[in-house]
């Protein structure tokens, strides 16, 4: 009798599961975007607007709030509302925000939520190339890709037996999952899809679509730049880096155009001189709550502290850590130690540092008048050598921060005078450093007759590649002067 009731039980599963999945793919609908069917059943429109009113906040809070500055707020929206009432959808509400973040990058929400960052405001030169990019993410809301995502997602796990798990908490399962979640690329069909209503877009608003492909040799170069800069390979890229998130080729956009069908318009807007007059004074690079990169100085003003590496080392701000390191195989990396606070840093070491490294030979230090402990292991590393890891905990103020000090097993010796300095550098700042310091800002200049190439890169603030960095910011071939009576954008202190 078990036995029976079991089977008919699993019978009555698997054709519930089967009617369910019959209604699943009785959900095509007409995409309004491609007019092709697509499959879209487990996220309603309502839940689509749901997830990213519910989603907003996070992803404005996650990316350091709102970049302050409200006529440019204002300009991107227009912008971005112009090309919505181009699209299929142009009585849908849009929401167009300018993120407080160095970070390269745009990405949607469903429900008409757009996000751009004031890193990508700063790197586009004119309006149509900020609108290929804004008509890019609006494609992907108008096309609904992350409703196709996700109810492929949820057909999968239908397919693979867990049908009640796949249903069990619907659209709810998206609410909550980070901006991760929403950086991660699309499937090359919607990105393509994407670019190609993008083109249609900005093409129907006047632009000049020629905009979406000079944008991305900019996003190529400077991914070239920051990788440099990193010490990584040209082709690294970093994972919050737009070219990671959007992959894309000039191949790729070209056939974008074609399979748009759309045919420019006799004189497109490009708009250059009402855009940089827009971004004029953007802050470039870290904002005050970030700390700032000066040369071998870190400085963080409203956590009160700096510290100095090593001349030869390269230096990045990264949002959880500073990392330095130098051709020799050195690194450092500075960041929070949380789970210090509240108990003896001897102890911190010994119990709660790692539970994989045993940190040895740990004594108290004082660092400028700062509680502080010391200790180190050597450890392997993933390349197969063995380095000396030497860890630093500082107590600053209600805080507390540490140096992780990475170094070849055999160039130890070599490395100890320069990262003991390190380690002392770190103090409070003086009240004069608290007003010195701010944040660098992009600010445009009118290419004269008499200016050269030298002009404008002698302005540039920054300590590392200031020709590059002045030739990726205008769009310009290292070396290539700019344009007579063209506006330039320059980074200064």
């Amino acid at each position: 009798m078990s036995w029976l009731f079991h089977r008919k039980t699993r019978r009555l599963a698997t054709a519930i599961g089967a009617l369910g999945l019959i209604a699943a793919l009785a959900g095509c609908s007409t995409n309004r975007a491609t007019g092709e069917d697509s499959f879209t059943a487990f996220m309603s429109p309502e839940q689509e607007k749901q997830v990213g009113a519910e989603e907003h906040p996070k992803i404005v809070r996650e990316f350091g709030g709102d970049y302050d500055e409200k006529d440019l707020q204002s300009y991107v929206t227009e912008i971005g509302n112009k090309l919505v009432a181009v699209s299929e959808a142009p009585d849908e509400k849009f929401t167009f925000t300018v993120l407080d973040s160095q970070v390269i990058n745009a990405f949607a929400l469903p429900g008409g939520y757009v996000y751009i960052t004031r890193g990508l405001a700063g790197l586009a030169s004119n309006e149509a190339e900020l609108a290929g990019v804004l008509a890019h993410e609006i494609g992907h809301v108008v096309a609904r890709h992350s409703a196709q995502r996700y109810s492929r997602g949820v057909l999968t796990q239908i397919l693979a037996g867990g049908l009640s798990a796949a249903l069990g908490s619907g659209a709810g399962d998206i609410v909550g999952a980070g901006a991760n979640a929403y950086l991660k690329s699309f499937s090359r069909e919607h990105e393509f899809e994407a670019d190609m209503l993008g083109v249609r877009y900005i093409t129907r608003a006047g632009y000049d679509p020629e905009g979406m492909a000079s944008f991305l040799k900019k996003l190529r170069a400077h991914s070239r730049l920051q990788a440099k800069l990193a010490g990584r390979s040209p082709d690294e890229i970093d994972q919050f880096d737009f070219m990671a998130t959007h992959p894309r080729t000039l191949d790729r956009i070209e056939q974008a155009h074609k399979a748009a069908n759309v045919t420019p318009v006799a004189n497109p807007e490009i708009g250059s001189v009402r855009y940089m007059r827009a971004i004029d004074g953007i802050i470039y690079g870290d904002g005050p709550d970030n700390g700032y990169v000066r040369g071998t100085a870190f400085i963080h003003v409203p956590l009160d502290f700096r510290f100095d590496v090593p001349d030869g080392f390269s230096m990045i701000n990264q949002p959880d850590a500073v990392i330095a390191q130098d051709d020799g195989g050195a690194q450092i990396v500075f960041e929070g130690a949380p789970k210090a606070k509240g108990v003896g840093l001897d102890q911190y070491l010994s119990r709660g540092f790692s539970s994989k490294i045993a940190i040895t030979n740990i004594e108290n230090i004082d660092i400028n008048g700062q509680e502080a402990a010391t200790g180190y292991a050597d450890v392997n590393l993933n390349s197969g050598g063995k380095a000396r890891l030497r860890v630093v905990v500082i107590r600053h103020g209600e805080n507390a921060y540490q140096f992780l000090f990475i170094t070849p097993l055999n160039k130890v010796d070599d490395y100890n005078v320069a990262l003991r300095r390190t380690t002392y550098s770190f103090r409070p700042l003086t009240r004069e450093e608290q007003q010195k310091y701010h944040p660098l800002r992009i600010k445009v200049r009118a290419v004269n007759p008499e200016y050269d190439l030298s002009t404008f890169v002698g302005q540039m603030a920054v300590s590392r590649e200031p020709s590059e960095t002045f030739a990726v910011l205008n769009g310009l071939e290292p070396g290539q002067p700019p344009a007579t009576n063209s506006m330039v954008k320059v980074v200064i202190d």
